[in-house]
């Protein structure tokens, strides 16, 4: 097991090779698979990419950037189904921000991400701070906003198509599934938007269903009993 430092003052584990952090006692992604959990939990929990072809301009919005493993992974499908003219905007709220090498360590686990991978962590800032802004290709962009989610998100002047809500799991990173949070995921939610997490505990739903979404259960990833999965209702 190795222990390093990552940006922003957080502490970074591995565990054969995956990433763990200290600071929440949790691993970033499913130890099964997550680039698998990435597909079956965030891109097919929002129903894309089918929902990109009839919207070829696509914003996603995230809690918890982490390895950038969903940003790679919905890359890889976006540019397999996109439109020519299409372009998708990726905004995610990340108070520990990785160092680039502890990214190209983590996402190489999966050799078909290399080229998207690459992408991101050539590019990625030695000392992330505020907001990493990233145009990778002429089709994708990146907004990283470094810091605190619930002072960060209020003052994004923009709204999603689609949230990938991934903080660390509820029970060890409360602040990142709040009732209020939640209210401010909802205002920045386009009308018919819709939002994905592996989460299901009941109190996460009931903020959920307070801030406005519908909310329904689905079947996890890796035998996980339940995710949720909703969409705004108004």
């Amino acid at each position: 097991m190795g222990i390093e430092s990552g940006s922003g003052g957080s502490r970074l584990e591995w565990h054969d090779d995956m990433p763990y952090s200290s600071e929440f006692g949790d691993y970033y992604y499913s130890r099964a698979n997550g680039r698998a959990e990435c597909d079956h939990v965030f891109v097919r929990g929002n129903g894309l990419p089918e929902r990109w072809i009839a919207r070829p301009r696509f914003t996603i919005a995230e809690l918890g950037f982490g390895t950038g493993l969903n940003f790679v992974e919905t890359c890889r499908q976006w540019r397999a189904v996109a439109p020519g003219e299409g372009e998708l905007a990726f905004v995610s709220f990340e108070r520990f921000p990785m160092r680039a090498a502890a990214m190209r360590r983590a996402l190489g686990a999966w050799p078909e991400l290399g080229p998207f991978a690459r992408a991101l962590t050539d590019a990625w800032p030695a000392e992330p701070k505020n907001i990493v802004r990233l145009r990778l290709d002429d089709m994708v962009t990146l907004t990283v906003h470094i810091g605190d989610a619930r002072t960060m998100l209020p003052t994004w002047g923009g709204t999603a198509e689609a949230w990938y809500l991934d903080g660390f799991a509820p029970a060890r990173n409360p602040e990142l599934w709040s009732a209020d949070l939640m209210r401010h995921v909802h205002a920045h939610t386009a009308p018919g938007g819709t939002f994905s997490t592996y989460s299901a505990a009941g109190w996460v739903r009931r903020n959920l269903e307070a801030a406005g979404f519908t909310v329904h259960k689905a079947p996890g990833f890796a035998g996980k009993r339940d995710m949720s999965r909703g969409r705004r209702a108004d």
